[in-house]
Order: C-alpha cells, then sequence, then structure tokens
C-alpha cells in the first residue's frame, strides 16, 4: 500500500525507516530501509508495531496498548528485527493528517552514531593517557637535564671568583651564558608541557608594578647598551602602584617580548609601554606595548608567530635560535590572565607586540601619581615649552582645556613629522598620549595605532591619525 494514500510525502527510498500502521497495530507500509534494517525482506507489511517496539506497544483484546507520546518529539528506543536481535533508534511517532486512526513512523539507526561516540571516548582517554605520560616524560626529563647544567653553571660561578686571567674569564662567561640559555630553554619546555596539559596554575599575590618593570628592564639594558640601542620605558601615572597578579608570569612574558626584540634589532630603539585601560570595579585591564625598529615580520608570516614550535623562516631559527615555543608560551599565559596579544609589523622597519591582562587593583588610599623619572626612562625632554605642555597631563579628558591642548600638541606633531623631526615628534606624541588618559576605547585605540606610526617614522600613517583623532575629538566635543 502507497503512503500516498495518507496525505504524505513518498518515503520509498528515505535513508530513515518509515513505518505506517493503524490504531490495531497492524504495520500497513514499510519502505526500503525499514525492510532492510529489520530484516523482514517483503513480509514485514501484516505485522504488528509491537513486533518492533515490545517495550513500547503492546498487544490486547481491543486493540495496541501504548503510553508513547505521539506529536514531534524524538525519543530513543530499541528496534527488534525479525530474528529477535535489536538496535537502539532515534523515533518520531505522528498521527496522520486527516487520517485517523493511522500513524507513522520515522526512525533513524543510532546504532553507528553510539560506535562513533565510544570511539571518541576512547580516543579521548587514550590521548589523554599518552598526554599524562608525555606531562611525566617531559617533566623528568627537564629535572634531569637542570641538575647537569646547573652543577656546571656552579663551578663556573666558582671558577669565575677565582680567575684573574681576562681571556679565561670571557671564556667562563660564555660558558655561564651558555648554561643559562639551556636553561630558559628547559623552562620553556616544562611550562610548555604545563600548558597543554592544562595543569598551569597562576599564583597572584600583590606586588609593585614598577620594581617589577625595573627588574625586567635590568635583564636587558647591558645587552642593548652593547648593541647601541637605545631604550624608553613609558608607565602611565594611572597604573596603579601595588597589583595583585601572577608578576613571576607577567615578567616572563615582558623578558620573551624585550629578548625577541633585543635579537630582532641591529639599530635604532626599543620601547616598552604599560597604560591602565579598563577597571570594573578593583579589576582593571593592563596594557602592554613593546615596540622595536628591528627586522620586522611580513604580514601573511604573522599568523605563524603564535603557534607552538614554530618561526616565521627555518633561516631566522639558524641566525637567531629559539625553539619557537616562547611567543605560544606568552599567548597562553596571557589567555590565563584574561587577556589578548597580538602584533603589528612591517618588514625591515619594526614590529609593535602588544597584550593585555586584567588583575587587581590595590587602592592605596590616594592616587599615586609618580615624577617623571619614574615611568620615563629616558626621554627628550629638554624642551621647555614641552614641559609647560606636559602639565596639561593632570586635566580630566573630555574638559574644554583638555581638548584644546590634545588639538594643540597634535598640530605640533604633524608639523614637527613633515619637518622630519621625529625626535620632537614623539615629545608631542607622549604628552597626546598623556593628555588622552581615560578616554573612550575608540580613541584609545587610535592613539596606539598612531604612536606606532610615530614609532616607525611613518608619515602617511602618522598624517592619517592625526586626521582621524581630530575628526573623533571634534565629533566628541559636540
Amino acid at each position: 500500500m502507497e503512503p500516498y494514500e495518507y496525505g504524505v510525502f513518498p518515503v520509498k527510498d528515505a535513508l530513515e525507516l518509515i513505518l505506517i500502521f493503524e490504531k490495531s497495530g497492524k504495520i500497513l507500509y514499510a519502505n526500503t530501509e525499514a525492510e532492510k534494517n529489520l530484516e523482514y525482506h517483503g513480509d514485514l507489511c501484516g505485522r504488528k508495531i509491537s513486533d518492533i517496539f515490545p517495550g513500547e506497544f503492546k498487544e490486547a483484546e481491543g486493540g495496541m496498548v501504548t503510553d508513547y507520546p505521539f506529536g514531534l518529539e524524538l525519543r530513543k528506543l530499541v528496534a527488534y528485527r525479525k530474528n529477535l536481535t535489536c538496535f537502539p533508534v532515534r523515533t518520531r511517532m505522528i498521527q496522520a493528517k486527516d487520517r485517523e486512526g493511522i500513524y507513522i513512523c520515522m526512525a533513524d539507526v543510532i546504532l553507528e552514531e553510539e560506535y562513533l561516540g565510544r570511539e571518541i571516548l576512547q580516543s579521548k582517554q587514550e590521548a589523554e593517557e599518552a598526554l599524562k605520560v608525555k606531562s611525566e616524560f617531559v617533566a623528568n626529563v627537564t629535572h634531569e637535564l637542570r641538575t647537569p647544567v646547573n652543577g656546571v653553571l656552579g663551578h663556573v660561578k666558582e671558577l669565575t671568583d677565582l680567575e684573574t686571567d681576562a681571556a679565561k674569564l670571557r671564556t667562563l662567561k660564555v660558558i655561564e651564558r651558555c648554561c643559562g640559555d639551556m636553561n630558559k630553554i628547559i623552562n620553556n619546555i616544562l611550562d610548555f608541557s604545563k600548558l597543554e596539559a592544562g595543569k598551569f596554575v597562576l599564583e597572584p599575590r600583590r606586588f609593585h608594578v614598577r620594581d617589577m618593570l625595573n627588574y625586567v628592564k635590568s635583564n636587558h639594558i647591558n645587552k642593548m647598551t652593547e648593541k647601541g640601542l637605545d631604550f624608553f620605558m613609558t608607565v602611565s601615572p594611572q597604573v596603579p602602584e601595588f597589583i595583585i597578579g601572577d608578576e613571576l608570569r607577567i615578567a616572563q612574558i615582558l623578558n620573551n617580548l624585550l629578548s625577541n626584540a633585543l635579537k630582532f634589532t641591529s639599530v635604532g630603539k626599543i620601547s616598552l609601554e604599560v597604560f591602565k585601560t579598563a577597571q570594573v570595579g578593583k579589576k582593571i585591564e593592563l596594557f602592554f606595548l613593546v615596540i622595536d625598529s628591528g627586522i620586522g615580520i611580513d604580514e601573511g608570516d604573522r599568523d605563524k608567530l603564535f603557534q607552538s614550535f614554530s618561526q616565521v623562516d627555518a633561516s631566522i631559527s639558524r641566525k637567531y635560535g629559539g625553539t619557537g615555543l616562547g611567543l605560544n608560551i606568552c599567548k597562553q599565559l596571557v589567555e590565563l590572565m584574561g587577556g589578548r596579544i597580538g602584533v603589528e609589523s612591517e618588514k625591515n622597519k619594526g614590529s609593535a607586540f602588544s597584550f593585555s591582562i586584567w588583575a587587581e587593583a590595590e587602592s592605596a588610599g590616594k592616587e599615586n601619581i609618580p615624577g617623571p623619572e619614574s615611568f620615563v626612562e629616558k626621554s627628550f625632554l629638554s624642551s621647555v615649552s614641552f614641559l609647560e605642555e606636559g602639565r596639561d597631563v593632570l586635566k580630566q579628558y573630555g574638559t574644554r582645556e583638555n581638548t584644546e591642548a590634545l588639538n594643540r600638541n597634535l598640530s605640533k606633531l604633524i608639523l614637527c613629522v613633515e619637518m622630519d623631526n621625529w625626535e620632537k615628534a614623539e615629545m608631542f606624541m607622549d604628552t597626546i598620549r598623556q593628555l588622552s588618559e581615560g578616554a573612550p576605547r575608540e580613541i584609545g585605540r587610535v592613539i596606539l595605532r598612531l604612536k606606532m606610526a610615530d614609532q616607525k617614522e611613518n608619515y602617511e600613517k602618522t598624517a592619517a591619525g592625526v586626521e582621524e583623532l581630530k575628526t573623533l575629538l571634534q565629533f566628541e566635543g559636540g
């Protein structure tokens, strides 16, 4: 009997099992898929629906007995074959439209789905076990490596204290530096293993932000000086004196970014800048920016930077060294602290790495605004007019005086750029950034782009940034 008679669509070749039965339970129609899966081979019609679903349908004198909720709801049932073996199905049973006492059963076989589910579960368990074994192996290996390295390092330090010959001292310093590099690699491998295994735990504590930054600076300033590089460190006055966060891991991220900047920069400068970009209750968002004038990165290679065991070019690994783990570890640490990491770069012009973290601010009872020397390590503060303009830093963003000061400094900035006086332009850029403290995030983003363009001495992008910022200021001022 064809299902057309019951007002439903043709289902002979449907992929799901279709059974049409009457109120008594007698099956009137079965499609090809139902015949095949239930193994009746043409003799399914005339059977009872209770033969197929004995758990849901029973035979009685008055006909079929069932508590099945007919409708669109999907239910998981057990269907029985002719040989009484069974398999799970997902069913939907409805009453035929305009045909009282006629019912349609549609069922999907879920045996394969469940099998795949079991396979996936088993694969997941095996992967977790393999990851556990790998983590234990890495922990053991790194421990075994660390012991002899530290042994060598200890003896080197003893010999250094006793040695007076300059040539031998240089050799000992090389050995000491190599041991330090080896320890860094070991630590990176261990951190990466913990992060991948989901066993890495942050250890937040109260610490002094500027002391941490000065410590980070001290790790790199000698090498920067040796290479003839200028170093600038700027901390916004709005950054609290103390915060609660994982000081060790924040320093680790900064050390990695500064090491990379130092590694890939031969001439020019490196800068580290820190801002407070948002606050929700006691939670604050800190934004870190590391800018260099190094070799830069092609746009197509930037996506590779934060992948594990990846460097943009094999020749870079050969020339500069590295495991390709550092930036991936930084990315995962930043994300653990609720932030994001990114990069802007131009080939042969430099790179700007930025990341944000969330931490808890500790109130000191009054706003702590450090003097210029505590947050500007090196600058061009030789201009009296600039120092006068710098007093506007304390003016509240959004006031008429603040907007006027911003526009004045923007005009002076673009004038310096047009005269190719990038050192002077940088002075006004610093003032603009300080005057914009507390500005909406849209303006903050434009300021950051403008700062990067100025650092890279890019006239077109700097001019465009100035115009964009002036337009936004005009719009805000109404």
